[in-house]
């Protein structure tokens, strides 16, 4: 390894996992990587420890410090134990696991129950896997002061994480995430571990709480004369191979839904996603062999959810009859919308009422709550800022939904994070509710836009993997910073939000007013006409995302394509300015 460009501290870390007490199979692996002399990979794989982000602990899976494996998620178990301990003194600790359909989630999730019960942590262990909303429910019917959920998400196959999760069933935010975190990075060697499992401190569930955690969500229909009507509304399921397969058919069928067709390649659990590029109902691709079947059967909806079922892509039908993808913010807006409109009707809106979103979703719900006098927070990028307001708020006001334009969706507070199971059974819902009235949802969102004027807003993903990409996100973000752009698109730049200063400044007079929210690296850019960019390393993924925002208003419905056409050579103007 000496005659290996690399850096001290990596060729450190490296011995050390050479010489310690690790599987062989790891030492091979790295043995293999420095054989083949490859700098690149090593680097990655040990250049830091893997590092909580806005979705928790999350990475490609393999040997090395920057790795997913047994140590790494040993030791995140160690430290949040070790914390833990520390939290809840005198109590018997009480912790929920699930997992999702990824490679190597079960044997992960095995070595995650065994540290806590190691540690006199008492487990209740999903006998098998379950979404990350059920989880969340879990940790709060149980009476758990903690719960992992074993998921990378939406991410490519090569990857799993590690969500912890707090009392309230939401994910950790400061100061316990930074507190665990610190837990994590005193544990100096893997003989800090308790990787020794004590069976008597866990027990496995499953149907009793699939039972709980559906009752629950069949308590928030609120159209139920209307989707009786419509109980044979034709909707096209697939869960793209993950949990979503296990709830979602039986919470449709609890909410009145006589007609789900399921997408049966993609009801196969395969942690290899055979039949799509990337698992993530974002990606049009995603939903191919869905509208294939949309389109066969003649279908209503097409709901997909991701491998851990916390996020749900949807796709309705044009005035043309032709099968399109909404995107989140769209989805978000015809749910608010529907859920304010029935609790209005139904006499539910006494000004103690709220929803929520974060600070890069569409801004015309804003505007919809604003019409309803019902309060809309505004929150940090991650649904676990979300969970902690509605904690905050638990008891003296109402939640009513929240979201997130990256396909994240919360109706009721049974859960603290997004959870498409209940999401899909409410998209349903107002799909029966306004084909009822004759109407359906392309054509409630053209009346949105009518009526609200016309947001349009689009995610440009720029993917930087490994170190150098890491560093290449960083300068970019001090550029923008350093150099801020005076104008986007032809307009001036009018405000500027720096979230990792926490400081909002006028373009125009140089006056500064302090955000009160917790430091975050994000910028945004207002331009005088109301147009919004943001700027945002992706916390789990190797990526910087741009979201933007521009509005115009809209005449008739008879006007959206022109409309839509003029805002996008804006919205393409404006990412140029930006260098994208």
């Amino acid at each position: 390894m000496k005659d290996l460009a690399l850096d001290t501290n990596i060729k450190e870390k490296i011995k050390k996992w050479l010489t310690g007490n690790y599987d062989e199979s790891v030492k091979a692996e790295i043995r293999h990587l420095i054989d083949e002399k490859n700098i690149t990979e090593l680097t990655d794989a040990f250049y830091r420890d893997l590092e909580f982000g806005t979705g928790g602990l999350r990475g490609i899976m393999g040997a090395g410090s920057n790795r997913v494996n047994k140590y790494t998620f040993g030791a995140a178990t160690q430290g949040l134990s070790n914390y833990l301990k520390v939290l809840y003194p005198a109590q018997q600790i009480k912790v929920v696991i699930a997992h999702d359909n990824r490679n190597n989630s079960a044997s992960l999730a095995k070595v995650v129950a065994d540290v806590f019960s190691a540690n006199g942590i008492f487990v209740y262990f999903f006998e098998g896997l379950r979404p990350t909303p059920e989880l969340s429910f879990a940790i709060r019917k149980l009476g758990c002061q903690s719960g992992v959920m074993l998921t990378a998400s939406h991410n490519p196959k090569e990857y799993n994480g590690y969500k912890a999760y707090g009392a309230d069933g939401g994910q950790f935010v400061a100061p316990h995430d930074e507190a665990v975190m610190n837990e994590v990075a005193k544990i100096s060697n893997i003989e800090d571990i308790h990787f020794d499992g004590v069976s008597a401190n866990i027990e496995y569930i499953g149907k009793e709480i699939d039972e709980a955690y559906l009752e629950a969500m069949a308590k928030l229909s609120v159209s139920r004369d209307a989707i009786h009507r419509q109980k044979d509304l034709k909707i096209v399921f697939s869960p793209i191979h993950g949990t979503g397969g296990v709830m979602v058919p039986p919470a449709l069928k609890r909410f009145g839904f006589e007609n789900v067709i399921l997408v049966e390649e993609q009801m196969v659990t395969d942690g290899n996603f055979p039949t799509v590029i990337y698992p993530n109902p974002e990606e049009a691709e995603a939903l191919t062999l869905a509208l294939a079947k949309a389109k066969s059967v003649n279908a209503d909806l097409v709901l997909a959810t991701d491998p851990d079922a916390d996020r749900v892509g949807l796709a309705i039908k044009n005035d043309e009859g032709q099968f399109i993808l909404l995107n989140g913010n769209q989805a978000l807006c015809l749910l608010v919308n529907y859920m304010l409109t029935v609790w209005e009707k139904a006499g539910k809106l006494d000004g103690n009422q709220y929803i929520m979103k974060t600070i890069v979703t569409s801004y015309m719900i804003d505007k919809m709550a604003e019409s309803k006098n019902v309060d809309c927070y505004n929150v940090l990028t991650g649904f676990k800022y979300i969970g902690e307001v509605m904690t905050i708020l638990e008891g003296k006001k109402t939640f009513v939904v929240g979201g997130e334009e990256s396909y994240g969706y919360l109706v009721g507070e049974h859960a603290r994070d997004k959870d498409a199971v209940v999401a899909c059974c409410m998209f349903a819902e107002l799909t029966a509710y306004y084909k009822d009235k004759g109407s359906n949802l392309y054509e409630t969102l053209l009346d949105l836009y009518v009526e609200y004027g016309f947001y349009k807003e689009k995610l440009i993903s720029v993917t930087k993997k490994g170190k150098a990409g890491a560093d290449e996100i960083k300068a970019m973000m001090e550029n923008y910073r350093s150099n801020t752009p005076t104008a986007l698109g032809g307009n001036k730049v009018a405000m500027l939000k720096d979230y990792k200063r926490g400081v909002s400044l006028n373009m125009k007079t140089g006056e500064t007013e302090k955000i009160d929210l917790p430091s975050s690296n994000v910028l945004q850019f207002f331009t005088e006409d109301g147009s919004i960019i943001t700027a945002r390393p992706s916390g789990t993924e190797p990526k910087i995302k741009f979201y933007c925002s521009v509005k115009a208003p809209l005449a008739s419905k008879e006007k959206f394509k022109d409309v839509e056409s003029d805002l996008d050579k804006k919205l393409t103007s404006m990412l140029k300015d930006l260098g994208i």
